[in-house]
């Protein structure tokens, strides 16, 4: 007798274990959706917020009068940041990736001065640029707006593309997930669905049946969640180890989100899952038990 409920005990804790290791690695798969999701998203805005409009001055405008004009610039809810560049500035930073200086041999500074523009993710798209453009070049002091139209529309539209793909992943895991963990839970529910039936008989009531498998379950999805948020914030340390500057996208914010997100899967999943199979076990009459 002893020796029975002592292998029941260690058969017990085996399913326990390999339901918690499923639910982990089903949890880091969704946890790297959720991550990459996110991090896509900052991506974008970065690869925006980089994007430049250039702004050509005219040959007259002083420094200071160019300095009044990117104060302007500021107070518009569109910019994100301006950077001025003199004539000679210009002069050398051409100087400098040519070899040679333009001006020797012309006499003059052929270049003019201009003022660069990096707009907020939100308005880095055709159709802001449009009245956003329009805007600008209104200024006298203006001559001429340049941007990279055809880099800008690639950007968006590959950006959509990967978001969207992202999305359709997350919501097949999320599918694919809770099968799995349905499956892996029925199975230890199946193994004890005479100790289920045993309750009832005595008069134990369903919730009273219910409690503590739904306890092992919470139980099970917290200590998987645990284990799949350490290995994804190995993964991110390992991946910020070797290149740091990627944390300009992988914020503190993302992997707040992502830890929250696979702690709140582990435990709702693994509750649903042990609920819904707990209750059919509680409906099945005797006989029904040894059909399955």
């Amino acid at each position: 007798m002893g020796k029975r409920k002592k292998t029941s005990r260690v058969r017990h804790g085996l399913q326990g274990i390999t339901l918690c290791i499923s639910t982990a690695l089903v949890l880091i798969l969704l946890g790297m959706v959720v991550f990459s999701v996110l991090s896509a998203r900052n991506l974008s805005s970065y690869v925006k917020e980089n994007l430049t409009v250039t702004m050509m001055l005219g040959e007259d405008i002083t420094d200071p009068e160019a300095g009044r004009l990117c104060k302007e610039l500021g107070k518009r809810p569109y910019i994100n940041h301006i950077t001025y560049i003199s004539k000679e500035q210009a002069l050398k930073e051409q100087t400098a990736a040519m070899g040679t200086d333009p001006s020797e041999f012309l006499g003059m500074n052929p270049f003019v001065a201009s003022i660069e523009l990096q707009l907020k993710a939100q308005y880095a798209n055709t159709d802001s640029l449009k009245w956003i453009s329009a805007a600008l070049k209104s200024d006298k002091r203006v001559t001429d707006i340049t941007y990279p139209q055809d880099l800008m529309d690639s950007v968006n539209s590959n950006l959509n593309k990967i978001n969207l793909v992202l999305l359709v992943l997350a919501v097949l895991l999320t599918c694919v997930s809770f099968s799995l963990i349905n499956n892996t839970v029925r199975l230890g529910m199946y193994a004890r669905r005479f100790t289920i039936h045993t309750m009832k008989l005595v008069g134990a009531s369903w919730g009273f049946i219910r409690r503590p498998f739904l306890g092992n379950a919470v139980g099970t999805g917290l200590l998987a969640a645990l284990l799949a948020d350490g290995v994804l914030a190995g993964g991110v340390y390992a991946l910020y180890t070797y290149e740091p500057g990627v944390m300009t996208v992988i914020t503190w914010q993302v992997m707040a989100v992502t830890g929250g997100s696979v702690f709140l899967f582990g435990l709702l999943i693994t509750l649903l899952c042990a609920w819904v199979a707990v209750n059919k076990f509680l409906r099945m009459k005797a006989g029904d038990l040894y059909k399955i």
